[in-house]
């Protein structure tokens, strides 16, 4: 005997299955549309205030040039008219004395001529002359005379000085000045030793004058120096 068991319609738990498809599908709907137009407004929205915003739009203004126009040229002096019965009288001018011009003038006597003798000519001074001067026993006999600086010596300092100074018509040395020097010494030698040389005088036309002259003056150490400076 086949006996069938009836669920109690309490008991049964597909009984509401189709309502909750439904009511999901339903709300699943509902919360699409709302999202669809929510998303529709703020593009409208978003839409809409773009097409508001101002354009400022910059425009270039080509400078041109203005053309300065001359002032008007003054205008002519308007002459005044002056009555007839005007007389112009002239101012006086009052010196103090009267000024004779028919007589004859008095005028201070001329300043006395120089005696001979009150103004010496300064002789012009030569750089290049016919004949230049030329030094008495020559520039070797001149070079051995000179005693080398014990400072020099000791530095190992050697080269060339360089004096110039003026030699008058009798063939003497005036203010002898070292050009260029080297130290130690060396060019105080120099000018003491051109100091006493003599040269014959230079000669311009067949007249002795004065020539400004320059002369090298040369310091050499010795091999023995040389070793014992370093």
């Amino acid at each position: 005997m086949n006996l069938i068991r009836l669920k109690k319609p309490h008991a049964d738990v597909h009984r509401y299955h189709p309502l909750y498809i439904k009511f999901g599908t339903i709300t699943t709907l509902l919360i699409f549309i709302a999202m669809f137009r929510i998303n529709f407004d703020v593009q409208r929205e978003a839409t809409f205030t773009a097409a508001e915003q101002d354009v400022v739009e910059i425009e270039e203004i080509i400078q041109t040039e203005q053309v300065e126009t001359p002032p008007p040229p003054p205008r002519p002096p308007v002459p005044v008219e002056v009555p007839n019965d005007a007389i112009v009288e002239d101012d006086i001018l009052d010196l103090g004395f009267e000024l004779d011009l028919d007589g004859p003038l008095d005028l201070p006597p001329p300043p006395a001529p120089m005696a001979d003798g009150d103004e010496e000519e300064e002789p012009e001074i030569f750089v290049v002359v016919e004949r230049m001067p030329e030094l008495i026993g020559g520039l070797a006999q001149l070079q051995s005379s000179i005693v080398y600086p014990e400072i020099a010596r000791l530095a190992g300092i050697e080269g060339r000085v360089m004096v110039q100074f003026v030699i008058d018509e009798e063939g003497r040395v005036h203010n002898p000045t070292v050009v260029r020097g080297i130290g130690g010494g060396c060019d105080e030698a120099a000018i003491e030793a051109v100091k006493d040389a003599r040269f014959t005088p230079g000669m311009q036309r067949g007249q002795p004058v004065k020539v400004r002259y320059t002369l090298p003056i040369t310091f050499r150490l010795s091999q023995a120096d040389r070793a014992n400076s370093k």
